[in-house]
Order: structure tokens, then sequence, then C-alpha cells
């Protein structure tokens, strides 16, 4: 094993890590249900669901055996001019648990193409009508992804610093915290009153990357619908959101109004393989329904759609509908909230936020919240020796457990949460 290790330090550039100074990386044999086991006999508990994708434990037998009969049947093909019952199949289970309004599905690779895509087609939406309609809002604090049109109506900086000179320019209104409300409102009006405001993109209801930040469905709604009354184009990323983290099936069920057009990804294959997925409603296929090849979108990628993904998504999709499923999200999202409220009072706990399975604890420091907060690599390190993967924003700790999760290993990561305090 300590030859896998020396080649990977020789051969393999890692994300979100520096090429010098960080510690080798942890070598993972095998996994099952919330398990990681490493080639040193450790067994350390996945409490982030190996960066939110991961639903229904790890080497899901269900998914596995869905996989390997695909794999045995068709493996891949090309999606454009061809098709098959795997993504079939899905794109009827999407639009099945999706809001009414959607409805069609177009495949890509992962949450950032999902974006891309969904910028394109809003971008697209207008050229096809000759409409002259360029500029786009976000949310302050956002994180879409890490291709250039992601980045661009992204947050501005430290992930995307050097990439500032090629990104399009984007308007960015305050994120929407308790008390705040009206002022975004207000600084959304003045925005589209300008009237060549393309899009409108948002995280609905959780920053997931900017520290777990939770805001007000009420404020979401409000804003949706203004900025369809005034003809923008409304683009909900559920990249992390998506197949219940929430307690819903997507975020957007929380919401009144509906968006045009849903990016999704992160859970779709419950942490399998790689696939995206960007849902439209029927006014923005308007646009593109004609015969004319200049109409048409052209996107693609050599894997979409891939037969093996879609297989993926089709079993975890039948195990997330099931009464059983939906009981463990609900047995999570009240166990998370019995736990945020003994956390209450803490002088050390700046605040804590629960929406659905996903728990934040934002700890009071001398620097302000960011994922550079030096007490980041304080708090891996500490759960990382207890055998537990708590990957912080900075200095949130953030629990997002796969569904699988028994009480009683939730509550060791909450007594090892407040070990942490604790040290403080």
């Amino acid at each position: 094993m300590d030859d896998l290790s020396e080649l990977d330090r020789k051969n393999i550039w890692h994300p979100f890590t520096a090429l010098q100074g960080a510690n080798d990386p942890v070598l993972i044999t095998s996994a099952r249900g919330v398990y990681l086991h490493t080639s040193d006999g450790r067994k350390i508990l996945d409490a982030i669901s190996s960066w939110w994708v991961n639903l229904h434990g790890h080497a899901n037998p269900q998914i596995a055996k869905a996989i390997g009969e695909q794999a045995a049947e068709l493996e891949h093909v090309i999606f454009a001019g061809f098709t098959h019952k795997p993504a079939i199949k899905l794109s009827e289970n999407l639009l099945s648990i999706l809001p009414d309004n959607q409805k069609k599905i177009f495949f890509s690779d992962n949450g950032s193409t999902a974006v891309e895509v969904a910028l394109k087609i809003a971008f697209q939406y207008w050229h096809n009508q000759n409409i002259k309609k360029q500029a786009v809002i976000a949310l302050k604090g956002a994180y879409h992804g890490d291709t250039f049109g992601s980045m661009s109506v992204g947050d501005r900086g430290l992930f995307t610093k050097p990439f500032s000179p090629y990104l399009f320019q984007t308007s960015f209104v305050d994120f929407p915290e308790r008390g705040r409300g009206e002022d975004v409102i207000r600084q959304f009006k003045e925005l589209i009153s300008q009237n060549n405001v393309a899009a409108f993109i948002f995280e609905p209801l959780v920053q997931a990357a900017a520290g777990m930040r939770i805001y007000s469905p009420g404020v979401l709604d409000e804003l949706i619908s203004y900025a369809q009354e005034h003809q923008v184009v409304c683009i909900a990323d559920e990249v992390f959101t998506g197949f219940g983290r929430t307690g819903k099936y997507f975020a957007c069920e929380h919401l009144v109004h509906q968006p045009d057009i849903m990016a999704l990804s992160k859970g779709i294959t419950g942490g399998f393989l790689p696939l995206g997925v960007t849902s439209c409603s029927s006014k923005i296929i308007g646009a593109f329904d004609f015969p004319q090849l200049e109409k048409t979108f052209f996107h693609g990628h050599s894997y979409t759609a891939n037969p093996l993904a879609c297989a993926a998504a089709n079993a975890s999709f039948e195990l997330l509908t099931q009464p059983l499923c939906q009981s463990r999200i609900d047995r999570i999202t009240r166990l998370h909230a019995d736990f945020a409220a003994s956390l209450n009072g803490n002088e050390k706990v700046l605040q804590v936020r629960t929406l659905g399975t996903i728990l934040a604890i934002e700890l009071v420091t001398p620097e302000e919240t960011a994922y550079g907060n030096p007490l980041r690599q304080k708090i891996y390190t500490y759960f990382l020796k207890k055998n537990i993967l708590l990957r912080p924003l900075g200095n949130v700790i953030y629990v997002l457990p796969p569904y699988v999760i028994s009480d009683e290993e939730l509550h060791h990561v909450y007594e090892a949460i407040e070990g942490f305090v604790g040290t403080l």
C-alpha cells in the first residue's frame, strides 16, 4: 500500500489541494453503508456523503446490481440520433417528481455542466426570439460550479480570482439573510428595471459551499414571481439540494412559484456514477421547437445519458421514493433539529442551521466566516483522527449523512462535535 501512496504523490493532482504542504490522501480500499475502509484497517464514518453525492450508503447492492446488469447489455451509445431504455425511463422518473411545469430533460455529466447547459439554454432562449437580453442576476455567496459559465455566476473570491478577467459580468444582490429580505427585493427590482436581464440563477434555500447558509422561501418566492412577471428566466441550481436533502425531493417544493429551468446532479445516481440533468418548462422549450437548424441547441458530451449512469439513477430513484427512505429522511431531520436545539446558547457557537438532512454549526472565531478560515484544518484533522469524515466549510461544521445512517451512528457524530466545541 505504501507503493500506491507513493504513486499517488508522484502522478495525481487532487482537487482543492495544495501541491505542497498537504497531508497525504487517505487510501480507501472499500466502502459499505456509511463507512469507508482504509488500507490500514480503519473504518471512517462518511458524515458528508462523499461530497454530498451518496444517498443510500456505499456499495448499495440494488444500485450495484442495476449497473452490472446494464453493463452486460449496453455500456454506452452516442445519444445524438440514438436513445435507450435507461435514459427514457429516467426521464419519466424525474418528471414524475419534478415540479409540474418541468417538461423536458437534457442530459450532461455533472453539476457544473448541468448549470452550463441551463445558462446556455437561457441565453439561447432570448437569441432564438431575436431579443437582446444578456445580463444575469445571482446572489452574493453563490457557488454554481467550476466551469467558466458556472464560475461567472458564482461569487468572486478565492476559487475564481485567477480567472476573473475571463468571466462574463453578473450582477449580485445581497444574500437574503433574516431581516434583509426587503432590501434584497429592492436591489433585485432595481436591476430588473434595466430591462436587459436574461436570467436569475439561485441555489434554492441553501447556499451550500458558502457555509450551508439558509434563507427564507418567502423571499425567494417573491424574487421568482417578480422576475417571471418581467420576463426573466429563473434557473434553480438544485445540484446540492435535490433528491431529499431539504426534506423534500427538491428544495423548490418549499416554494409557491416554480423555476423555468432546473439543474440537477450530486445525488441523482446515489453516489455511484457522474450524471447531470437540466430540466426545462414548456415556455423555454417553445423557443427551440422549430425545424430550423439555427434554433437547435448545440450542446452535448461524449458520455451524455450514459446507460450505466442512467441505470444507477433509476435504481437510486426506486430507493428514494420508497416509504422507508422517506422515513429515514424524516428521522434525520428530527434528530438534526433536536441536536441543534441542544447547542442553542453555547457561547462558542455563532449559529446553528438546519433544513431537512442538512445540519450546519457555525463556530465563533476571530476571523470572518469563509472557506479559508484557519479553523478549517483543525476541525478536519480532529474528526479524521476520530474516524469521522467531516470536511468543514471554513469555521462551519456541517453534517450531511447518507440516509441509511443509524441513530447510534448519528449520535456518535453529534457527541464528537460536542467534544470538539468543548476544546475551543
